[in-house]
């Protein structure tokens, strides 16, 4: 089942409900998406997107994933 940019939305303010969160797609698998909080100061990319995709919880996983791909820009707020 495709998924849709607001569930993506839900699925990451779940975990960064002050974050400002855009995303874009519309054609149920393949999105790019812009998060920027405050917890992300003092982490590295890796680290700012790998809690971002954790908060996913598993719809990229495997090809059953409800989301095949997903562009993804963190940062700190300025």
């Amino acid at each position: 089942m495709p998924i849709t940019a607001r569930e993506i939305e839900d699925l990451i303010r779940e975990d960064f409900p002050a974050a400002q969160i855009e995303v874009q797609g519309d054609d149920g698998a393949h999105f790019a998406a812009t998060v920027i909080d405050e917890s992300f100061r003092g982490k590295n990319r890796v680290q700012q997107q790998r809690a971002v995709y954790a908060s996913l919880k598993g719809a990229m996983d495997g090809p059953n994933g409800a989301l095949h791909a997903l562009a993804l820009t963190t940062r700190a707020p300025e």
